[in-house]
C-alpha cells in the first residue's frame, strides 16, 4: 500500500507458448528415494546463466522453451536474459539488437523464433517467477506431473522485485548447443557394463550414433547397430542424469532431468556431468559419439 492506493504486482503474460513451455528452477534434490525425478533445466549452463544475466539467483525460477514460439509482454520494465539454443528475437515485431539481455518496456511483445540449432531455449527475467514450490521446487517434471502447469497462452506469472543486472560483456555470454557435425559426449563405464562383451563396448564408444524422434525431457533413444544384452533379471534400480540405458532393443537411452527408474534394463555408463546438457539440446538427427572417461 502506498498513500491508501494498492500497488498492482509485476507479472508477465503469456501471449503464445510455443510447442512447450515451462517453468523451470534448478529442480528437486533428495527425492530419487520416492521415485520422483529431479526434473529441473534439461541444459543447465544455459539455464544459470540466463538468470546471472537477469541478475537473479542461479536457481531463480525462469522459463524454458522448446523450438521456440513463445511470445509474452511484462506489465512492468524489467531486463530479459535470453540463452541456450539461438532464436531470432523480436520485440513488437522488429528484429532486436543485443537480444542476449534487452530491457522490455511495459506493454511490448517479446517473440522467440525457432531456433537454428539445438532445442531449449531459456528467458530469465530480473526479479525471476514467484510461483508455488512443491517438493522444495517449481520445476515442472513431465513424468510426475508435479510442479506448475506447463505454460499456456494467457499464463500470467507474478514477479518478484526487479535486482540490478551486471556489468558483464555479453559477447562473452554464450550458450553452447550441437550445431552439426557430430557431438562428443563423454562418458564413464558401469555400473552394468560387465554384462556386455568386449564386442557391445566397442561398438558404443565406435558408432556414430544418431538422435531418434523419441527425444524428450524424460530422455534421447539414440538409433545406429544394436547392442545385445542377451537375458537379464535386474531389479528396477536407480539411475542418475545422464544414465546410458540399454533396453531390449540394444539402441541407448540417456536419461535427461525427468528420467525413471531403470525397469530392470541394464545401464552400461553415465554421460559426464559436464557433457549431459549437450544432449538436453540435442534434436532428431544430430549425431553423437560416446568417448569414454578413464
Amino acid at each position: 500500500m502506498d498513500g491508501g492506493v494498492r500497488v498492482a504486482p509485476a507479472t508477465l503474460t503469456v501471449v503464445a507458448a510455443g510447442p512447450a513451455t515451462t517453468v523451470q528452477d534448478l529442480g528437486r534434490h533428495g527425492t530419487a528415494h520416492l521415485g520422483v525425478p529431479s526434473a529441473g533445466p534439461a541444459d543447465r549452463r544455459s539455464f544459470t546463466l540466463a538468470n546471472r544475466l537477469a541478475g537473479n539467483p542461479e536457481n531463480t525460477p525462469a522459463l524454458e522453451t522448446t523450438f521456440g514460439g513463445l511470445a509474452l509482454t511484462l506489465s512492468h520494465p524489467r531486463h530479459v536474459a535470453i540463452t541456450g539454443a539461438p532464436v531470432e528475437v523480436r520485440v513488437d515485431g522488429a528484429p532486436a539488437r543485443d537480444a542476449t539481455r534487452l530491457y522490455l518496456r511495459a506493454g511490448s511483445v517479446l517473440t522467440l523464433g525457432r531456433p537454428s540449432a539445438g532445442c531449449r531455449t531459456y528467458v530469465a527475467v530480473s526479479g525471476g517467477f514467484e510461483v508455488d514450490r512443491v517438493l522444495g521446487s517449481a520445476s515442472r517434471d513431465s513424468l510426475t506431473g508435479l510442479g506448475p502447469e506447463p505454460v499456456r497462452a494467457g499464463t500470467v506469472l507474478r514477479l518478484g522485485p526487479a535486482r540490478p543486472v551486471p556489468d558483464v560483456p555479453l559477447e562473452l555470454a554464450f550458450s553452447v548447443v550441437p550445431s552439426g557435425g557430430v557431438t562428443t559426449v563423454r562418458f564413464r563405464w558401469g555400473p552394468r557394463d560387465g554384462l556386455f562383451g568386449a564386442a557391445d563396448r566397442r561398438r558404443l564408444t565406435r558408432t556414430v550414433w544418431q538422435v531418434s524422434a523419441q527425444a524428450d525431457r524424460v530422455g534421447v533413444r539414440l538409433t545406429g547397430p544394436p547392442l545385445s544384452i542377451g537375458t537379464v533379471d535386474l531389479p528396477s534400480e536407480g539411475t542418475v542424469l545422464g544414465a546410458v540405458q540399454v533396453p531390449p532393443s540394444g539402441e541407448p537411452i540417456v536419461f535427461l532431468a525427468d528420467h525413471p527408474v531403470t525397469g530392470g534394463y541394464p545401464v552400461i555408463g553415465v554421460v559426464t556431468d559436464a557433457d549431459v546438457d549437450l544432449l538436453g539440446q540435442a534434436v532428431p538427427g544430430d549425431r553423437i559419439r560416446f568417448a569414454p572417461v578413464h
